[in-house]
């Protein structure tokens, strides 16, 4: 089975974006081990504004990956490699872990993540903390209902104090 990964960058206080959705307070300065995580993956999940903040990048960041982007209000996708669903996330990602094909990545928002954690379908979380409290904003996760154990399987501290955690589901609690 493939597994599924939501690899994102959070502040200390647990957001991924401002409440406007920005992202501007990242540390851009490095890829903080992401190239080497882009090249496991060929799948990425996402909801629709991510999607849409995608599409306005001077290149689409997810070429050459096949895309599926969960939407009520989207009809079709702009790109080739990206397909508009409105069928329930964990029911895609459920089909996908079953077919052969490399890693996949829980792209965004909380949205998607949290109903993909609800159903138990995470493997693997990849956070990296950026020393910085924003006091409001996008949580890394909305509210998923369930209590799921995690193990700490590796943890890199940087140069500039982010915080890199790598935890894998425990293995009674893997869908």
């Amino acid at each position: 089975m493939r597994d599924v990964t939501y690899f994102v960058a959070a502040s200390l206080d647990g957001f991924i974006a401002r409440l406007d959705e920005s992202i501007n307070w990242l540390f851009m300065d490095d890829d903080y081990g992401f190239d080497e995580f882009y090249r496991s993956v060929d799948t990425v999940v996402m909801g629709r504004r991510t999607f849409e903040i995608s599409l306005n990048f001077i290149e689409y960041p997810y070429a050459g990956k096949r895309a599926h982007v969960f939407s009520r209000t989207l009809q079709s996708s702009p790109h080739p490699d990206a397909e508009v669903t409105r069928e329930d996330p964990a029911r895609v990602v459920k089909k996908l872990k079953s077919q052969p094909g490399g890693r996949i990545w829980v792209v965004g928002g909380g949205g998607v993540a949290s109903a993909l954690m609800q159903a138990g379908l995470i493997d693997e979380l990849v956070v990296t903390i950026h020393p910085i409290t924003l006091g409001q904003g996008v949580p890394l996760f909305e509210r998923h209902g369930t209590e799921q154990r995690w193990a700490l399987y590796a943890s890199r501290v940087f140069h500039n104090g982010l915080l890199q955690a790598t935890w894998r589901r425990t293995p009674r609690e893997a869908a």
